[in-house]
């Protein structure tokens, strides 16, 4: 059993706008509704579960789910404080299903760029692993700076990876974690986080840097000219 969190709670505070980020348009529809399409898609998944503010339900499954016409089921879940309380309100919503063999999949609900094979990667990689995320190695020069501004040292960035989301693990192992977490007082800024203060070792595979989580209005740009750009790339496919 493969079961999918998908995190969209947040009030969108660094977008600075009214509507919440996970709902601005991005080629006439919804950001988070490319989020779901993508988990929808994944033959590997079989339920998702949404995390969001528990005040938009309504506005969510009469403008969203109504809409996608998806053929999982897709539960919406009320969110926490946190980024990491709605995480864990999603894994006890998933507890009633769950098993020592099942898989969850944690996935920003702004990271609309995910594909399926990514998915079904890192869902296979958890199988064998009982953890992955998706990462990036650092491509730019890395300094330590001071709280005055000022530059302390330059960090060897030949070891250093961006996190990303998807992250994948076994229901025990990462349910263990958030409850090991909330015990000892862990804030964590990722699911993986959690699970490495178990001493739990966590394979990483390669995402992409298509895989932008859109927390700014300037990555809504970015993410408005990556359609374009694929639609683009469409066209001139059918054409040729």
């Amino acid at each position: 059993m493969v079961s999918a969190i998908i995190v969209a709670a947040g009030k969108g505070i660094r977008m600075d706008d009214r509507v919440r980020k996970q709902y601005l348009l991005l080629d006439r529809r919804p950001l988070i509704s490319h989020t779901i399409a993508v988990f929808d898609e994944c033959n590997m998944i079989n339920e998702i579960f949404l995390v969001i503010p528990e005040e938009d339900f309504v506005f969510c499954n009469e403008n969203i789910l109504n809409q996608q016409n998806c053929q999982k089921k897709v539960s919406l879940v009320p969110g926490g404080t946190t980024r990491q309380d709605s995480v864990y309100n999603g894994l006890l919503a998933i507890d009633n299903i769950m098993d020592n063999n099942s898989i969850v999949v944690i996935h920003d609900g702004v990271r609309p760029f995910i594909r399926p094979e990514q998915l079904t990667e890192c869902i296979t990689s958890a199988n064998d692993y009982d953890a992955c995320i998706f990462g990036i190695p650092a491509y730019d020069t890395l300094k330590s700076v001071n709280s005055s501004g000022f530059i302390e040292n330059t960090i060897e960035r030949n070891t250093i990876w961006f996190a990303q989301t998807p992250q994948a693990f076994k229901y025990n192992l990462i349910r263990r974690a958030h409850e090991n977490a909330l015990r000892v007082g862990i804030v964590g800024t990722d699911d993986a986080m959690l699970v490495e203060q178990l001493g739990i070792k966590l394979k990483v595979i390669s995402g992409s840097r298509c895989n932008v989580k859109i927390t700014t209005k300037e990555d809504l740009l970015l993410a408005r000219a990556m359609i374009k750009d694929r639609a683009a790339d469409s066209s001139q496919t059918a054409v040729g």
